[in-house]
């Protein structure tokens, strides 16, 4: 309420614990109770939060639905309540691992716009997170210079223009890490010719 908070991680609602949970026995059942706190505590959030401008972020894990047949068995936790007050709500999966020879370096990722009340929704990004760079860059380049046919792709080989970047992503990928005036070129010419179409 003071206005001096600007963002709020809440990581996650899975692992929020309610009193009684805690202060009760291990086998004690607690049936809707994380899902009537969650939505007491959003009607009571929702009129600070828009009043303070501050934006509030929760991770949230999937459980599956016991005995559904048909559509999606998925569900999240802590009840309805938080899926009817977000404004975005994005659906992150890892599609593939990321390998160098046999080690693990990274995902590549999916994230589908389920809700969006400010922009168009159930749209979809995918891109690649590297353990020690967190969202790659240069692969987000590279995947849309070769969607815009700006970098050639044939077979595993990539090229730009006469130039032959590398064979295979990982190596093109490297390539344009050493070389980041070339990264900067190819960025330039890839803004020029999403800002034409927009």
């Amino acid at each position: 309420r003071s206005g001096a908070v600007d963002l709020v991680v809440i990581d996650s609602v899975a692992a929020l614990v309610p009193r009684a949970e805690i202060e009760g026995e291990m086998g004690d059942a607690h049936m809707g109770l994380m899902a009537r706190l969650m939505s007491q505590a959003l009607r009571k959030l929702s009129g600070a939060i828009k009043q303070t401008n501050t934006a509030v972020i929760f991770t949230n894990q999937l459980r599956q639905k016991i005995g559904v047949m048909f559509g999606n068995p998925e569900t999240t936790t802590g009840g309805m309540a938080l899926k009817f007050y977000a404004s975005v709500r994005l659906d992150i999966r890892r599609i593939q691992s990321i390998k160098v020879g046999s080690e693990i370096i990274g995902n590549r990722t999916r994230v589908r716009v389920v809700k969006n009340k400010v922009a168009p929704p159930f749209r979809t990004a995918e891109f690649d997170i590297m353990y020690n760079e967190g969202i790659s860059k240069v692969g987000d380049l590279l995947d849309l210079a070769t969607e815009l046919e700006i970098i050639d792709k044939r077979g595993s080989y990539y090229s730009y223009g006469d130039l032959r970047l590398a064979q295979g992503r990982e190596n093109a990928k490297d390539f344009l890490r050493e070389n980041p005036d070339l990264v900067e070129e190819i960025g330039n010419t890839v803004r020029e010719q999403v800002f034409d179409q927009v």
